[in-house]
């Protein structure tokens, strides 16, 4: 069944740039741009890589399950990664690498398939123009 779509792909992904924009500016996004970028993204790796063997977190904005596998129907999933809005942006766009992320902390993995690594970044690269 494909993934149920909340957030229209155009707006998302003009979100997320939006975020980067400012990023590079040394500001910080406005909620509603934050929780759009990451309402996006996560539908993105869902619509990728359909499935409900891992669930991925990104409180208090959203969730989603991912990934081929044994489906959970009750309690907590058999894999889960959760992580701080922040943190999820950066990976969906390649600013930062799962494993490192990871290490430092700054995510949160259990189970035998919650390894995001191979599945990012989610966000092609920016068209540079001459």
């Amino acid at each position: 069944m494909p993934t149920r779509r909340r957030t229209d792909p155009a707006e998302g992904l003009a979100a997320v740039r939006a975020v980067e924009d400012l990023w590079e500016r040394g500001e910080e996004p406005a909620r509603p741009v934050l929780a759009t970028a990451v309402r996006y993204s996560l539908e993105e790796l869902a619509a990728r890589y359909p499935g409900g063997s891992v669930e991925v977190r990104v409180p208090p904005f959203a969730a989603v399950q991912v990934i081929e596998g044994p489906r959970h129907t009750r309690g907590t999933p058999p894999a889960v990664v959760e992580m701080d809005a922040t943190t999820w942006i950066e990976l969906a766009t390649g600013r930062t690498e799962f494993d490192a992320a990871r290490t430092a902390g700054r995510v949160q993995a259990s189970g035998n398939r919650a390894d995001l690594g191979e599945l990012l970044p989610l966000v092609p690269p920016r068209t540079v123009l001459p």
